[in-house]
């Protein structure tokens, strides 16, 4: 076996975090500091997702959090408008339930899209190095012959139905049925519909059910406040003329236009979102036409229950299922990573980390640093082999390893060749 020994990768500090080397040599730490270094850290502090978190990880929210402000401003700005400005005068000459019923809707409103935007959506956990190692052993034992690889699919029976399971790179998992990657968020969502920017979130299976209540109580809010504003302008306009009005109460001229241009597509996707309910179906599937009779005469949809009331309650009434990542949760002082838990690269250390073997060219493989999105929370050190010649273990080649030296081996046995990463400090190391 020949051993080649690495010289330490320069590691480029991620964002409030120091180098091991520079943490060595500083000196003992103070009370206080000690105190703060030894606090036990959440696992949402270290989630592999691109998502934020907020009240100590209780409330998570996409990153691309612009459009749900804008939503947010263009709501609390134009009803702040119409309580200010159509209100007391509609009030004095018609009823006083107008601004009641305006502010229960208003109140709704916000409370189903402040569910929508800070409720996990559904996300599945990834899966432990364990796991996914032996997910991969499974893989590689079930098929793939010679420069086959092996398939990475499964297939279900639901009601009758074929549906077939696709195996998620990110997530380290067959995705169960239904289930999705949503590419902005970095996540695998259950019943996953669709992510929305207006609302900062993606859309699943725990907060489909205040999104949609969101869009049925905005097209309501949004009409009634279009019918109260023509109302109160047409009141006005009796006495002094509409021009005469419109310069009077430009505020109101200005809800005119803000609700006339967006109950349309508010209303439309209110519709929309009832056919979905109506059908047991989500905006996923109906884009991609999973179901559709256009891909075969005999796919039906295996999750409807035939009947429109059976499906608008199990989509809007069932339980709440309960959320499957423990973002609260503590991690493992053992295997905690330091604070801020991302590590770039250097250029110069890909340069120095060329592997030096023997029959085995690896001067084209792509090296790689990553944080492992597990609950484990651990550094590792992968690289892509892209030019073994024949099948092995190390298609995907990583190994679990410490901010440090480690060292890399190159073994042969039995016709297969393999990399093996050993760490020089005690931790876990994976062979590939």
């Amino acid at each position: 076996m020949n051993v080649c020994e690495y010289r330490q990768i320069a590691l480029g500090p991620g964002p409030g975090s120091g180098s091991s080397a520079t943490s060595q040599a500083q000196p003992p730490a103070s009370g206080k500091q000690q105190q703060q270094q030894q606090r036990r850290r959440r696992k949402w502090e270290s989630f592999a997702g691109k998502n934020r978190f907020f009240c100590d990880g209780r409330l998570i929210s996409g990153r691309q959090s612009g459009a749900f402000y804008l939503t947010l401003g263009l709501i609390v700005g134009t009803s702040g408008l119409f309580f200010g400005f159509d209100c007391p005068y509609l009030t004095e000459n018609l009823t006083v339930a107008i601004p009641i019923i305006a502010g229960l809707l208003f109140v709704f409103v916000l409370s189903t899209l402040l569910h929508t935007s800070f409720t996990d959506p559904g996300i599945l956990p990834r899966s432990t190095p364990d796991e996914a190692a032996n997910l991969e052993k499974q893989i590689d034992n079930s098929g793939g012959s010679g420069y086959r690889p092996p398939p990475r699919t499964k297939e279900v029976l639901i009601n009758g139905q074929t549906v077939k399971l696709k195996y998620c790179f990110s997530c380290k998992m067959f995705r169960p049925p239904r289930t999705s990657h949503c590419s902005l968020c970095d996540n695998c969502v259950e019943r996953f519909d669709h992510h929305c920017p207006w609302v900062g979130n993606c859309v699943g299976k725990r907060n489909y059910r205040f999104f949609y209540m969101f869009l049925l109580s905005l097209s309501f809010l949004t009409a009634f406040i279009f019918a109260c504003v023509i109302t109160h302008l047409a009141l006005r306009s009796q006495t002094v003329g509409l021009l005469n009005t419109l310069q009077e109460t430009p505020a109101s001229a200005l809800e005119l236009v803000v609700c006339f241009f967006s109950v349309w597509s508010i209303l439309g996707l209110s519709g929309f979102h009832t056919y979905l309910v109506a059908s047991n179906l989500t905006t996923n599937e109906d884009i991609k036409g999973s179901w559709s009779s256009k891909h075969s005469d005999e796919s039906t949809n295996p999750y409807s229950y035939n009947s429109i009331f059976t499906n608008c309650c199990a989509v809007l009434c069932g339980p709440m299922p309960p959320s499957l990542i423990d973002r609260r949760g503590f991690l493992d002082p053992d295997t905690i990573q330091q604070s801020g838990g991302q590590h770039n690269i250097t250029q110069e250390a890909k340069m120095e980390a060329n592997l030096c073997d023997q029959g085995l060219n690896v001067q084209g493989s792509m090296l790689f640093y990553q944080s492992v999105p597990t609950s484990l929370y651990q550094t590792s050190l992968c690289f892509v082999n892209k030019t073994m010649p024949e099948k092995s273990d190390g298609a995907v080649i990583c190994a679990i390893v410490p901010l440090g030296y480690f060292k890399s081996a190159y073994s042969q046995g039995k016709g297969t060749k393999q990399l093996i990463f050993q760490a020089t400090r005690t931790v876990s190391s994976p062979s590939a």
